[in-house]
């Protein structure tokens, strides 16, 4: 198993097994938090598999998988907000970047009013009488 560098940082958009949530060794279920799909969907597929003509190859994907993924870090994500947030990038990345802009264009219409209210003469006036009271 590769071991990651202690001075790197996790990378939230990456596969790892997730044995918190996993049966076994936790490939399926981290298969299932990367593509962002319930983990019974990836076990079934994986019983599919076990029991077709392939079974060799979905036991040696599965070993190797096991041996191969790093462990998924317990605290990749500080929120469940921000886990959901990257599970999106991972799944939607132009819904991502669509939403994102959004909240840029909000934050913005936001400053512009509040610049907007800032600089304008009634609330130059309000901060004079509020002055004059404080005297």
């Amino acid at each position: 198993m590769t071991m990651p560098h202690h001075n790197e940082p996790p990378k939230y958009n990456k596969l790892y097994l997730d044995k918190k949530n996993g049966k076994i060794c936790g490939v399926c279920a981290g298969l299932a938090d990367y593509i962002g799909i319930d983990k019974a969907i990836v076990r079934v597929v994986a019983i599919l598999g076990l029991i077709s003509p392939a079974s060799g190859i979905v036991i040696i994907a599965y070993i190797l998988l096991c041996w191969i993924l790093e462990t998924k870090p317990e605290d990749l994500f500080e929120t469940k907000e921000e886990d959901e947030f990257w599970k999106g990038v991972r799944t939607q990345p132009k819904n991502t970047i669509r939403d994102v802009r959004h909240k840029f264009r909000e934050i913005e219409r936001r400053l512009r009013a509040a610049e907007a209210h800032v600089t304008s003469r009634e609330y130059k006036l309000h901060k004079e009488f509020e002055d004059l009271e404080k005297q």
